[in-house]
């Protein structure tokens, strides 16, 4: 039993000492001395100039506004572009909402049409009335 005990101490003060001598804390070297050779005014005017400019990190939505590009094309023709191409439909559509919907024409009459409509409403033509 006392045998036991001293070995399981011994193996616990190894391993203590394995796991101490393994982990050393880092040591504080101070502040850190920068020897620049620009002067300070030299240094104030360029941050004065970063300052200034664009974010060189920012992503390309954010990056500030857009450059106007010069178009060759009047104003004129682009309006009448768009309303032509608005005019033709979606483009971008399905076959069955492709364009505007042709008009059907009926041989019915108005009133026959809303006759059987109010006949249906009510239950006349199911009840056999």
């Amino acid at each position: 039993m006392k045998t036991t005990k001293l070995l399981l101490a011994a193996a616990a003060a190894t391993a203590l000492s394995a796991f101490a001598g393994g982990a050393s804390a880092e040591e504080y070297q101070g502040v850190l001395q920068f020897q620049s050779t620009a002067s300070r005014a030299a240094v104030r005017a360029d941050a004065v100039v970063a300052a200034h400019s664009a974010d060189q990190y920012a992503e390309g939505a954010s990056s500030g506004v857009p450059v106007a590009i010069a178009s060759a094309t009047d104003r004129a023709t682009v309006r009448t572009q768009a309303v032509a191409a608005a005019r033709a439909g979606d483009q971008y559509a399905e076959a069955a909402s492709a364009g505007t919907v042709p008009r059907l024409s009926s041989t019915l009459d108005r009133a026959t049409v809303r006759a059987q409509a109010v006949a249906a409403a009510h239950g006349i033509g199911a009840l056999g009335l």
